[in-house]
Formats: structure tokens, C-alpha cells, sequence
């Protein structure tokens, strides 16, 4: 969805729930992997891989000056063929360490195996975000979480693509509280517009 559709799909939003609730959770997951700096682990269910979501956020990362922002997509089955940004499997969130983010994406609620592993994280010291019907131990467990139910107005892809594209957006609040002068702006756009495009998903 390029930016022109999540304009439009705003604008029919307007006055409904899901504007200010996918700005906080986006400006919560910006400010989470800005100010601990450790990186962002995006993991979804075994029948559910977030591979549109793990492509806008390095796309929003990209445009935005906030390399942060591109995550590591955490797989449930990765094979040996896999290029290397996919072959990350369950293993990594067992080094997932303080300082980082895991982003749990899940439409109808992890395994109770997933869930372990969620669990270990956050002990270890990882801030855990919870998107979709993660149900009630993840949305528990995790320090952020966005519920979209099912039969609500929105579905989850479209959640996705309106949390990715707040994540992106300047405007957001800075970690500090304040918000990015303008030179500081006008040189990430710079540095976005000569950069080479992210690889492709």
C-alpha cells in the first residue's frame, strides 16, 4: 500500500478508533528501537509469517532515517536455501538480549511454544510489542499491544500497513519528547533520496 492509499484510508478513518490507536502503538514501537538501539526481532505464528509488514518496515526505515526501524524477520521454518535476511529461525529469540525489540505479530494467538519463547525474551530483558488476536497471555505479557479482534472494521494486514507507516512518519514524538528540527529532517530525506533501495522481500 504506497502512501497515497494510507492517505485515503485515513481520511476514511477519520473519527474512528483505529487512527490514534495505530499512531501509539507505532510511536511506541519507533521509540522502543530508537532509544534502546538493539534492534528489532519481527516474529509471526507458524501459519502466519508477517512478510509485508517486515518489507514496509524497511522500506519506512529507509525513507525515514531510522535504520532501527528495518527488523529481523524471525521464521518458524527457515530452510538452508533461504537468502540470508530469511533464514533466521526460532533460535534467535533465545539470544534476544536487553536493549531489543521483539514484535509478535499473531491473527488468532501464538502456540503455547511461541509463547514460551516470548516469555524467555522478556525475562532476559527484551521489550515485547504484541500485534493482532494474540489473546490473553501475549497481550499480558507484553509491555505494548494492539488487539484487532476478528469481525472488526479493520483486518490485520491493514493494521500492519497503517502501524508501518506512522512508524516511518517524523512527526512522531522523539524518544527525548521533542520533535526533529527541521535540518535534521531535510538531511534524512536527503540521505534517503541518494541511498541505493532496500532489498527486496
Amino acid at each position: 500500500m504506497d502512501a497515497v492509499r494510507v492517505a485515503l484510508l485515513r481520511e476514511v478513518l477519520a473519527g474512528t478508533q483505529w487512527l490514534g490507536a495505530t499512531r501509539r502503538f507505532a510511536g511506541a514501537l519507533r521509540g522502543s528501537v530508537v532509544s534502546h538501539g538493539g534492534g528489532l526481532l519481527l516474529v509471526g505464528t507458524a501459519d502466519y509469517e508477517p512478510w509485508h509488514l517486515a518489507a514496509h518496515l524497511v522500506d519506512e526505515a529507509a525513507w525515514s532515517g531510522t535504520p532501527e526501524l528495518a527488523p529481523t524477520l524471525v521464521r518458524h521454518d527457515p530452510r538452508p536455501s533461504d537468502p540470508a535476511h530469511l533464514a533466521v529461525g526460532l533460535g534467535r529469540l533465545a539470544g534476544a538480549r536487553r536493549g531489543e525489540t521483539l514484535l509478535v505479530v499473531s491473527p488468532e494467538g501464538p502456540g503455547a511454544a511461541l509463547l514460551e519463547r516470548v516469555h524467555d525474551a522478556r525475562r532476559a530483558g527484551a521489550a515485547v510489542l504484541a500485534l493482532g488476536d494474540g489473546g490473553g497471555e501475549l497481550t499480558a505479557m507484553a509491555h505494548e499491544s494492539l488487539t484487532v479482534p476478528e469481525g472488526a472494521e479493520l483486518d490485520l494486514d491493514t493494521v500492519q500497513h497503517l502501524v508501518s507507516a506512522a512508524a516511518g512518519e517524523n512527526s512522531l514524538p522523539s524518544p527525548s519528547g521533542g520533535r526533529r528540527r527541521f535540518r535534521d529532517r531535510l538531511s534524512r530525506l536527503m540521505d534517503a533520496l541518494t541511498a541505493p533501495p532496500p532489498a527486496s522481500w
